[in-house]
Parts: structure tokens; sequence; C-alpha cells
């Protein structure tokens, strides 16, 4: 049996280094490739022009450079795209593109499904599967800049694809070790070269983790707040009750290198009669006094099965105008996407609707569960 070649996406400098070394290569041969995998975005060894013939070949028959393979893309009538990517094992996870008017970011999954079980949240309406790879989380990054053709990386001034939020599926710090390898590919400066001011990393609140992020990648911080009472957010966000709001705000006020110039954001979605009367905003003032910070109020986005409904807009301007007479910036996010599920709550990829089908499938035509063969 072949054995299947090692993908190189997903390695970090040292790692690939100690795979350079192994088929007996000079330590330099790790630059060229970094350069040709993440600045050129090639993905075919014998294009990669500035190495000999014989060693393209060599690398060829014991490697890969891969992206997911897309499931579907699909358009949003807004200019979002969404892409349903599968990797390696048949899992799914999605990957959105939300324009602005002359760049626009990334929206990153780390897992297939949720740990979290939030209650407003569509993706939390499907457990988790795994965490995704290194390879994985890059690769959703490499698939974006390819539908927009964005290779070799530009400046900062020439890129559509400017910032990176890792906010889609799954809760990143609960998948470290993955995330933290990919964003340090994606900032490394002589490869994608995304500067770590522009990536954006969303936690619903794994307090032991938030020091550790701040102070080892640099990068800015935004807390998926949604209610300023233990009672509430325990009750939509189960999350809540192993690290209430205390030691929240506690990890929030330590995080390293904030200051008025990078503050934290707090996502807050609007949840009718729930969180947003004028006593809720007063209470999130107090709760987060002391703290450089922004909030990003987002309309609650509707799904099958949702059992909230968005407040209503007059409620959420007045939310916003309290914010902003105490000197905060707090502005009401469009919905984008919406059309095609891309919005803000609404990802949740196909992995286990087909899984479920295939084996409904099997059962109708008489074929034991692989699991079950009596």
């Amino acid at each position: 049996m072949d054995t299947p070649r090692k993908d190189l996406v997903g390695l970090s400098r040292e790692e690939l280094a100690a795979e350079m070394a192994l088929i007996g290569e000079k330590p330099f041969r790790t630059k060229q490739l970094w350069h040709w995998i993440y600045h050129q975005g090639e993905t075919d060894f014998l294009n990669m022009t500035t190495l000999a013939r014989p060693l393209r070949e060599k690398l060829a028959e014991a490697y890969v450079v891969s992206r997911p393979a897309v499931s579907r893309l699909q358009h949003s009538e807004d200019g979002t795209r969404k892409w349903l990517l599968r990797f390696e094992d048949g899992n799914e996870a999605e990957t959105v593109y939300i324009p602005e008017e002359d760049r626009g970011a990334v929206c990153l999954s780390s897992q297939v499904g949720c740990t979290l079980t939030c209650k407003f949240c569509h993706t939390g309406t499907q457990l988790l599967v795994r965490n995704l790879t290194s390879a994985e989380i890059v690769g959703q990054f490499m698939t974006a800049r390819d539908s927009y053709g964005e290779w070799p990386s530009p400046t900062d001034e020439g890129r559509m694809i400017s910032n990176i939020v890792l906010m889609g599926m799954g809760e990143p710090l609960f998948n470290w070790d993955n995330v933290s390898t990919a964003v340090k590919i994606i900032t490394d400066g002589e490869g994608i070269a995304v500067s770590r001011r522009r990536i954006t990393l969303s936690t619903a609140g794994v307090v032991p983790m938030i020091r550790r992020c701040g102070a080892e990648l640099g990068i800015n911080l935004a807390i998926s707040l949604h209610a300023v009472t233990d009672s509430v957010r325990d009750s939509i966000m189960p999350i809540n009750k192993k690290y209430p709001l205390a030691e929240l705000m506690r990890a929030c006020r330590d995080y390293p290198g904030l200051n008025n110039a990078r503050r934290i954001t707090f996502e807050y979605v609007m949840l009718k009669g729930i969180n947003d009367s004028p006593a809720d905003c007063r209470e999130l003032l107090r709760l987060i006094e002391g703290i450089p910070a922004k909030f990003n109020l987002i309309p609650f986005n509707p799904w099958p099965g949702s059992a909230y409904e968005c407040s209503d807009h007059g409620v959420v301007k007045r939310f916003s105008d309290m914010l902003f007479e105490a000197g905060y910036s707090a502005p009401i996010r469009q919905p984008r996407g919406r059309d095609i599920l891309a919005a803000c709550g609404q990802l949740r990829s196909e992995s286990e609707r087909v899984k479920c089908s295939r084996l409904k499938e099997r059962v109708a035509a008489g074929i034991a569960d692989d699991h079950n063969p009596g």
C-alpha cells in the first residue's frame, strides 16, 4: 500500500524545516518553500521554479500542498460569499467572506460543530465533531484568497481580503494548539503576512486561555458577551456557569497590550425581552467600567427552529445611543449574508445532516451499520 503524501500546509516553520532535514535538504529550502506556499499561493511543486527540477520531483513524490475541497459556494445578494468546505475525512465546516466598500474580512471556523450550545446560535445546535487542524484553518483563508485571485500576497493597501475574524464555527480557545499555529503562519511576514492588528479572535469566555492569547499571539480580542447578569448568561450561554462574569471581566482587564488604541470588542446579540432594556445597558456599562472597550450590537439573525426574536429596531437604537452617550463606539452591525445563512450565529455545516441521510439510505437498503453488524 502506498504511503499517503504529507500535506505541507499547516506546518510551522520548525516542522517544515524538520521535513526538509528528513529528506536530506538544507535549511534554506524551508524559506524557499515557505515563499512558494504562503506568498505565491502555489500548489504545484513543478511550478516552484527557484527549486531545481530533481528537487521539485522529489517533493511531489512525498508531499502535497492542498486546499479543502469546496462542497458548495454561495453568493449573497449583498456580496457575501460562503464556502462549505470538505476535509479529508469527509467532515465539513463553513467559511464566510464579508465585504466592505474597498476590502473585507474572512470569518474562519476553528471546529466542526461546537461544544458551547449557546441557545441563540444555530452553530451551537450542531454538536462538536472535532477540532480543525492548523492546515484546515489556514486552508480556509487560502481558499478565500484563491477565490479572489490574491496571490502573490498583496500589501495591506491592495487587499480585498484585509482582515480575519476567528468567529466562525467553534470556540477557538478550545482548539488552542491548532489555532495558534495557524495564526502564526498567517501573520508570518515572509508569507501570507496579515498584520496581527487585522486579526480578531472571538471567545465565549474561556477564561484560562485569554491571557495566553494576548501574550503569545498579540491579536485583537472579542468577547461574545450577550448578557449582563450571571442568571441570564447562564440560561443562554452555558459556559458562563464555569467561567462567570466576574472572572471573565477580570481576564479582560488583564489582557496583554490592552489600551485605548487596542480595545476589546464586546459582541452583544440583541434578543427581544431578554437583554435589551435600558437597565441592561446601564449594567453593561457598569460591568466593563475601566476596560478599553467598544461594542458590536448584533440584531439577532433568525434561523429555522430558533426560539428567540430580534429586538425592535427602536430598542436596538436606544441601546446603541446610550452606549455612545457614555463615550463608547457601539455600531449596530448590519446583517450580511442572511439570504444564504451566512450571518452571525447562522453557520452550520452539513456534516451531521449528510451523515444521518446516508445512514437512513443504508438502513432503507437493508445494509447493516458498520458499528452494529448484528
